[in-house]
C-alpha cells in the first residue's frame, strides 16, 4: 500500500474535493461549488486539507480557524479506503494546525444521520454535546 501524503489544498484542486465529496461525503452543503469552496481556498489556504494515496484523493477534512474556534467540517473519507488511518491522519493535522495558533478545543458538525460519521468522531475522541443545537439563516 502506497504511503498516505498529507497537505493543504489549492485551487486546482477544488474541482476534484467537489466530485470526491460527492462520492464520499454526506450531505451538502449551499458551500459545495466552485465559488464556496474556491473562497475557502483563497481566504485561508490552510483550511481545507487533503489525504492523497498513490495520487489518488481518498480524504479530506476542513479546519477552519476564526481566531475564537476550532472547527471541524468535511470529514470525508472514500469508502475504499477507510479503516486505514485516513482520518486519523487527517485530523492529526488538524489538530496540529490548530494548537499552533492557540485553539482550545475541536468542535466538528456531524449530521444527526451520519452513523458511520458519528462512529468516526467518537473513535477519534470527540463526544457528542446534547445541549447546544446548531441555529441558521440562509444569507442568499
Amino acid at each position: 500500500m502506497e504511503e498516505l501524503r498529507i497537505r493543504t489544498a489549492e485551487v486546482s484542486d477544488v474541482p476534484a474535493v467537489l466530485g470526491f465529496w460527492k462520492a464520499a461525503a454526506e450531505g451538502t452543503s449551499v458551500s459545495d461549488d466552485v465559488a464556496g469552496v474556491t473562497c475557502l481556498v483563497e481566504h485561508d489556504p490552510e483550511a481545507l486539507i487533503l489525504a492523497e494515496r498513490g495520487g489518488e484523493l481518498v480524504g479530506t477534512v476542513i479546519a477552519g480557524w476564526d481566531g475564537w474556534r476550532a472547527s471541524l467540517y468535511r470529514l470525508a473519507v472514500h469508502p475504499d479506503h477507510r479503516r486505514q488511518g485516513v482520518s486519523r491522519a487527517l485530523l492529526a493535522t488538524a489538530h496540529a494546525r490548530f494548537l499552533a495558533v492557540g485553539g482550545r478545543r475541536a468542535d466538528a458538525m456531524v449530521l444527526v444521520a451520519n452513523e458511520t460519521g458519528q462512529q468516526a468522531w467518537a473513535a477519534a475522541g470527540y463526544e457528542r454535546e446534547e445541549h447546544w443545537r446548531r441555529w441558521v439563516r440562509p444569507l442568499t
